[in-house]
């Protein structure tokens, strides 16, 4: 994301949990009050990157991102907001689906743009990978949205290297981002590289090549999941693996003088590939403690440990 947002923040909050709940109930000015305090603290924290998707609480998180932007306009100037669309839920016509379609994808940004009050998103990311995708369809609506200002990069998320270049094969614009489940916890991404022409790459489900796809085409990886829904950082585990790992991260947190949520963070963002980290919280505390991770850099050594010590073996 540096090569075209260079002020871009490491860190990327993710707007999910605003706009008070998955539900049919409208959102209150209660909800719009946490969003305000949320963005303000964000802010203060230096994390200028919103990620939404038009799917969030049902475009709840969406219209009190953009009631907050109603209240204060000049906000707008210090973010970069990007959002997703094609998740479409189980409706009258039909079931959960994915819609690639050139007018499903136009009317959605128009939504999104019209519940945050912008003009323009500066990413609009495609959510997740439609089998039925028509490739000149896709790449021509997503040119038209440039071409008519509504969106100014195209992104994807959960797609690998195959589908990314694909769909840049027909596109003049770059593909500038990728959004994927990577954690200590969810390490598929990882494992791919390191089990290679061993039996346990047998079961590995993740597609070979595409951390490596979108670091040679400078397609920046974020990482939804960082924080592995707090797996580490005191949510209740009975896994012995999980239970090694948070005492390790306790360990390594007393040692660096951080929070434990900074060391399982800085674990991602060591990685060469320069990983944007999504923060999903909306407790302004526990959101402090994720961005003390930009002090923090892990040795090689305890980059490893805690890599062996979530694995549950040691390296093959």
């Amino acid at each position: 994301m540096q090569a075209y947002f260079p002020h871009a923040s490491r860190l990327i909050y993710g707007c999910m949990g605003l706009g008070g709940g998955w539900n049919d109930s409208p959102a209150t000015q209660n909800d719009v009050d946490q969003a305000r305090a949320i963005v303000d603290k964000v802010l203060e924290l230096n994390i200028n990157v919103f990620d939404h998707a038009d799917i969030y609480t049902f475009g709840k998180a969406e219209y009190v991102f953009g009631q907050v932007l109603k209240q204060a306009p000049s906000l707008r100037e210090n973010m970069l907001i990007q959002s997703k669309c094609a998740i479409r839920f189980e409706d009258s016509l039909g079931p959960k689906r994915y819609d690639f379609s050139a007018q499903y994808i136009q009317s959605s940004v128009e939504g999104i743009l019209s519940r945050l009050n912008i003009e323009q998103l500066d990413i609009l990311l495609l959510h997740r990978p439609d089998p039925l995708m028509e490739l000149e369809e896709v790449a021509g609506v997503l040119q038209q949205l440039q071409t008519q200002g509504k969106i100014k990069h195209v992104g994807v998320s959960n797609m690998h290297g195959h589908q990314i270049a694909y769909l840049q094969s027909a596109l003049d614009t770059p593909i500038v981002a990728n959004q994927l489940e990577m954690s200590l916890a969810f390490r598929d991404w990882l494992e791919d590289g390191i089990t290679t022409n061993s039996a346990a790459n047998r079961q590995m489900g993740y597609a070979p090549g595409t951390l490596e796809y979108c670091m040679s085409h400078k397609v920046q990886l974020q990482a939804w999941g960082s924080l592995a829904q707090g797996r580490y950082t005191g949510a209740k585990s009975e896994s012995a693996h999980d239970k090694a790992t948070a005492k390790l991260v306790a360990s390594l947190a007393a040692q660096y003088e951080t929070t434990p949520e900074a060391i399982v963070l800085a674990w991602l963002m060591k990685h060469p590939a320069k990983i944007q980290p999504v923060l999903g919280s909306t407790n302004l505390s526990r959101i402090e403690a994720s961005q003390r991770a930009m002090d923090v850099t892990l040795t090689r050594e305890h980059w490893y440990l805690l890599f062996e010590t979530a694995r549950g073996q040691e390296m093959p």
